[in-house]
């Protein structure tokens, strides 16, 4: 069976490609691979060409872009030529050095802001905000690298009214997740979707009847055996020489707009939480900067300068303090 028709937004084609090639059969991994890293190449391609650049057949190709979701090679070699239109028509001037660097850091940064989301079913996102809204308890877990994702996405969860549990240690992640109920919720981070310590926890809550909420990089992983509901975002970023960053900023985007989403359905709530928690912000800036303000007293009083005291201490000062010493019987 073919896989539904795919009509990713400007930009985000490679991102869609990327998400399902390590599903792919080997000669498909190639053929998706050069669409991917050769997106300039392919378009002035045919079918009988890229099917000899990957080294396989034709009828591979076609069923390649099947399995992408794509009609067939024409329609995906058609989004090729929008996406690299629309970049085109979006490049500036190169700026050389260190600016230059830091210009070209930014750009790429606005770009992975753009295109990251590409492959986000908007249904799964829809049902995922509601069911985490609706769900008794939520339980948060990612380990790893995608662990920090999943801790500020628990604490921002939290801050706006919705409250939730999520265990740092992995072990915990699982035993919580396994004591979990039918209508719970458990989101599970992890961008490879195969952190096999994570795996365990989507199977403890899918085993305790709990709705399991996938957060990846890759929309055939192992993750998505055991998720309900499945966000994909970042396949395109999963180098580690520069793509940290933007792996960072691909789930951090995704979960922020389902905190967001979360928040949006259960506003009175949110807006509340959100109310205390400036409330106690100001309280804690104003209490530190009242410890300061008595610190610089102190500092500025004379009396501290010399010891406290007045001239007359001065004058017995050693005496008097010699007895305090004697009856104290010293230090």
């Amino acid at each position: 069976m073919n896989a539904p028709i795919a009509e990713p937004p400007i930009g985000g084609t490679i991102d869609h490609i990327l998400s399902v090639l390590p599903s792919l059969i080997p000669s498909a991994q190639r053929v998706a691979r050069i669409c991917a890293e050769r997106p300039e190449e392919v378009v002035e391609m045919s079918g009988a060409d890229l099917a000899t650049a990957a080294d396989t057949s034709a009828a591979t190709v076609s069923r390649t872009c099947q399995a992408l979701g794509f009609q067939g090679f024409q329609h995906l070699r058609m989004l090729l030529v929008r996406d690299l239109g629309a970049a085109a028509r979006a490049a500036g001037p190169q700026v050389t050095g260190t600016s230059g660097w830091l210009q070209m850091i930014a750009d790429g940064s606005a770009e992975i802001i753009q295109t990251s989301l590409a492959s986000v079913n908007p249904a799964a996102f829809d049902a995922a905000a509601d069911a985490i809204v609706a769900a008794p308890r939520v339980l948060v877990a990612g380990t790893g690298g995608s662990g920090p994702a999943a801790q500020s996405f628990a604490f921002k969860l939290t801050m706006n009214g919705r409250p939730c549990e999520a265990p740092v240690d992995g072990v915990a992640q699982q035993l919580t997740a396994r004591v979990l109920s039918p209508g719970d919720v458990c989101l599970v981070v992890s961008s490879s979707g195969a952190n096999g310590v994570t795996l365990s926890s989507a199977a403890a809550a899918e085993e305790a009847g709990a709705t399991v909420i996938g957060v990846t990089s890759f929309s055939r992983s192992a993750l998505a055996e055991h998720a309900d509901l499945l966000l994909v975002a970042g396949a395109r970023f999963q180098s580690w020489d520069q793509g940290g960053l933007a792996i960072g900023l691909a789930q951090t985007l995704l979960l922020s707009s389902l905190q967001m989403a979360v928040a949006e359905r259960m506003s009175d709530a949110a807006e509340r939480a959100r109310g205390a928690v400036r409330e106690e912000l100001v309280g804690i800036v104003a209490e530190t900067h009242a410890d300061d303000a008595d610190d610089a007293d102190d500092a500025d009083d004379p009396d501290d300068a010399d010891g406290g005291g007045d001239a007359d201490d001065a004058d017995g000062g050693d005496a008097d303090g010699g007895n305090v010493r004697a009856r104290s019987g010293g230090r």
